[in-house]
């Protein structure tokens, strides 16, 4: 009995010195820019007492440069699993104190276990990424590490969410794993992504640029879009993480949880019949639409600064979680372009993978004109939204709320690319272009000839809009299934949703398709 204890009390103490991390210097020093620690931010994640550790005892095996004579505690990165708000989910957090985090043959094989173990159990996947890259003296067998993990994000992809939180450095290789995630959180002043760091661009190419301006969280979430979410601190990305999973089923064959929020689900907002200004060139914010009618006026939106002309996010109506895609008249009209095409198609994309119903609100007046849009590309980009739209079998609800013209009505979700219920409050505006842009191409040499051009133009727009800028005509033909009270929409919306909740569709079996790049 006694020689029992002995053994007991030996691996206690065992785990006891791994879990100081890299010692009490090393901790200091990530305290003092701000960031907690790996064992932290898996205990702030996980409700509490929740978390069961895997592979405490995990050691590298190199003995290259004197590495057999170095200890990283848990080879720099925790791995296990717990529950948050009572589901289970895997993570790994990378641990900076212990060798920087540095990623080695063991480091990747634990990632690549609790990874392989969240799709077995079919449960999300959550990584903490705070690390120096790859661990050098181990050479190939670092980038063997790497390559085994990018595999698993793409065998993942689309049957578990897969979250990627930056908190710290993250470079070169590093990078392409957040990237082929789901989401990525990063934390201002404290995270860093980039392939190729400050030093050697400056070497390389001559520019100076900082670290932040190079890759920090606002870089990523203004400019590239890797990112979707800017948070204050590590706390404020765990508790936005644990929102995001609120919303979303554990995978891909179950459906999201319904949240009973209290909101009547026969709500009106009187608000909503003066909220779209009769002039149609003059702004309005879409967010006010949307948190008129979701539950609560609760809307979680990521990518909240990149691409503003279209707005995405989650939602819930009765309960019932949803995605939401609308265009945002406050910015660039509402038009589609490059970035916003890229934003909606990997929401659209992600929506449908996890059976999470998505809601279009349209208001935009076509696709963003110029030379520079066309030779990035807007044709296959936008091509993408086409696509995307089309090859989502999730129930799929429209509403056309003002100004919805030309190939940018086809692309916001239409009828003609699956759309299963499509609603128009009175102000919609469906037509080729808009009533300006039609009667000069229209009635061009009528105008030009007329004894008072001006007056002969005014004349051919007023009846312009009176054939076309209205949903009547649309709704003719049976592309409208309904034209609303816009006070109403939320109760319809809900309505439509109960009854599209059991909606089973089947594409024709195949591979999988070829995307516009």
């Amino acid at each position: 009995m006694g020689e029992t204890s002995d053994k007991i009390k030996e691996m206690l103490s065992l785990k006891a010195e791994i879990r100081k991390m890299g010692g009490e210097k090393a901790i200091a020093r990530q305290k003092k820019d701000g960031k907690l620690t790996a064992r932290e931010r898996l205990d702030a994640f996980f409700d509490s007492g929740t978390f069961r550790e895997l592979d405490v005892f995990v050691r590298h095996r190199c003995v290259n440069f004197g590495m057999d004579k170095v200890d990283i505690p848990s080879d720099g990165v925790i791995t296990g699993h717990g529950l948050v708000d009572g589901r289970p989910v895997f993570a790994f957090a990378q641990d900076f104190t212990a060798r920087a985090g540095s990623l080695g043959e063991m480091h990747a094989k634990k990632i690549c276990k609790v990874m392989d173990l969240a799709m077995k159990s079919g449960v999300p996947v959550v990584g903490f990424n705070d690390s120096g890259g790859a661990r050098i003296q181990e050479g190939v067998d670092a980038l063997f590490g790497y390559g085994e993990i990018f595999y698993r994000n793409s065998v993942s992809s689309g049957v578990i969410p897969q979250i990627s939180a930056i908190m710290g450095p993250t470079a070169g290789g590093a990078v392409y794993s957040p990237a082929m995630t789901d989401w990525v959180f990063m934390v201002k002043k404290t995270s860093h992504m980039f392939i190729t760091g400050p030093q050697v661009i400056k070497s390389v190419t001559g520019e100076d640029i900082s670290f932040e301006d190079l890759g920090g969280a606002m870089t990523h979430n203004e400019k590239s879009g890797v990112a979707h979410f800017a948070c204050e601190s590590d706390l404020d990305a765990i508790e936005r993480i644990r929102k995001l999973l609120s919303f979303l089923p554990p995978n891909n064959i179950e459906d999201p949880p319904i949240i009973q929020t209290g909101d009547d689900p026969a709500r009106m907002d009187p608000m909503l019949d003066t909220l779209v200004p009769a002039d149609v060139n003059q702004s309005y914010d879409m967010k006010d639409v949307i948190t008129a009618i979701v539950d609560d006026g609760d809307f979680f939106e990521p990518h909240m600064h990149f691409a503003k002309n279209i707005v995405v996010g989650f939602a819930r109506l009765n309960g019932r979680s949803i995605g939401i895609i609308a265009n945002q008249p406050k910015f660039l009209a509402g038009c589609l372009d490059i970035d916003a095409s890229d934003k909606a198609t990997r929401f659209i994309r992600f929506c449908d993978a996890f059976n999470i119903p998505i809601l279009t609100f349209a208001d935009v007046p076509g696709y963003l004109p110029g030379s520079e849009q066309e030779w990035g590309g807007i044709i296959r980009h936008g091509a993408k939204l086409l696509w995307c739209y089309s090859e989502a079998t999730v129930p799929k609800l429209l509403v056309i709320v003002r100004k919805d013209y030309g190939g940018a009505y086809i692309a916001m979700s239409s009828k003609h690319l699956g759309a299963d219920m499509a609603f128009a409050w009175p102000s919609a505006e469906i037509a080729v272009m808009g009533a300006e842009g039609a009667a000069n191409v229209i009635h061009r040499r009528e105008i030009d000839s007329a004894d008072d051009p001006v007056a002969k133009r005014k004349e051919k727009i007023a009846e312009y809009k009176k054939l076309f800028s209205n949903p009547y005509i649309a709704a003719n033909r049976g592309y409208i299934d309904d034209i609303i009270v816009p006070s109403e929409t939320r109760p319809r919306l809900i309505e439509a949703l109960e009854i599209l909740s059991n909606k089973r569709q089947a594409l024709p079996p195949k591979k999988h398709g070829n995307i516009p790049a």
